[in-house]
């Protein structure tokens, strides 16, 4: 083997190394690359404590008490299963039953309590999270409006 044969061949074996390294990382984390949880996926997959997650939702109508200070608790549903949720902070100003939210924190699955560090609510009446819409759509309880669908014609 020449000089540049033997270039060649190592930079081959570091790129067939670094291509496997990667396909183990990944293969490693398949369940923990989503964008969010929603309540049905919390209960029945073991969320372990004090792991950071997100979940999203709906809040849920009739949920929304607010305690002393910036405490608020609420329930996140998917229509087939909710989680309460813990938060002390401001809550963004779009924040309100029956709207998408994604909150970060952990959940605590022996009290089912979700403690919540960040809010993520809906920034104007035509969005919801992409990975919500689709999780409510596969159940068949969120569709897109009309004004939603003539936008999306117009472009």
């Amino acid at each position: 083997m020449n000089r540049k044969q033997k270039r060649l061949s190592i930079i081959a074996a570091g790129a067939i190394f670094l291509a496997g390294a990667a396909a183990l990382v990944m293969s490693a984390l398949s369940d923990q690359i989503v964008f969010f949880s929603s309540p049905t996926d919390i209960h029945t997959k073991a969320v372990s404590p004090n792991t950071r997650i997100r979940l999203g939702g709906l809040v849920e109508e009739g949920t929304v008490e607010r305690g002393e200070g910036a405490d608020v608790t609420f329930a996140v549903t998917d229509t087939n299963d909710s989680v309460k949720v813990t938060y002390n902070g401001i809550l963004p100003d779009l924040f309100r039953e029956g709207q998408g939210v994604v909150a970060e924190g952990i959940y605590d699955p022996s009290s089912q309590i979700f403690t919540a560090d960040t809010i993520l609510a809906k920034h104007d009446e035509n969005y919801m999270p992409k990975e919500v819409a689709d999780a409510l759509k596969a159940q068949g309880v969120w569709q897109e409006g009309e004004e939603a669908m003539g936008k999306a014609a117009a472009n």
